[in-house]
């Protein structure tokens, strides 16, 4: 059976009126060098049976070190990894202070082969990014989720921009 996996997408309107995620950054020797890729939604794996809101729920406060806030949820359906895994994910409109978190951590045998276990954190960071930094960031499997956060919005008639918050240099005139 498919590994169960599920997670809360948190959501604003920031800085002219862009749209922006917050999402995390994995925990651990294998992913703290990559940020390309390197970063998920908060979520976790559930058994069979398993509420995934509640699952997601849990996941966030266990990731973030605080609860979620509340609001309208919105359902991003399931997507199936590679891997085979089946994240659900879920979406709601939010703010969360992303410099203060603190993650639960895991042991593993660190460095590999040495006999020796060494505890890291779960997610070691998490940010704000609009759409088009989120796409590069995020695990390929999850990129998905933002277009159906995107469609979702819309059709609540939501007003935002998919404009970059980042400000663009000046341009500068050469004098020779």
């Amino acid at each position: 059976m498919a590994k169960l996996s599920a997670g809360l997408l948190l959501y604003r309107i920031g800085r002219a009126n862009s749209l922006e995620v917050l999402i995390v950054h994995m925990g651990g020797p294998f992913w703290a060098k990559k940020d390309a890729q390197g970063w998920s939604i908060p979520k976790g794996e559930y058994d069979d049976g398993e509420d995934p809101l509640v699952v997601a729920e849990r996941e966030f406060s266990e990731e973030l070190g605080r609860p979620s806030p509340g609001g309208e949820t919105l359902a991003l359906d399931v997507l199936k990894q590679p891997s085979g895994k089946k994240i659900t994910a879920f979406a709601r409109q939010g703010e969360f202070d992303a410099s203060n978190i603190e993650s639960n951590t895991f042991e593993m045998e660190w460095p590999r082969g040495s006999g020796k276990l060494a505890e890291f954190p779960e997610v070691d960071r998490a940010e704000w990014y609009d759409i088009d930094t989120a796409r590069v960031k995020l695990v390929k499997g999850q990129v998905p989720f933002l277009d159906r956060l995107i469609e979702a919005l819309k059709e609540r008639n939501v007003k935002f921009s998919l404009a970059s918050t980042v400000a663009e240099p000046p341009n500068q005139v050469s004098l020779f």
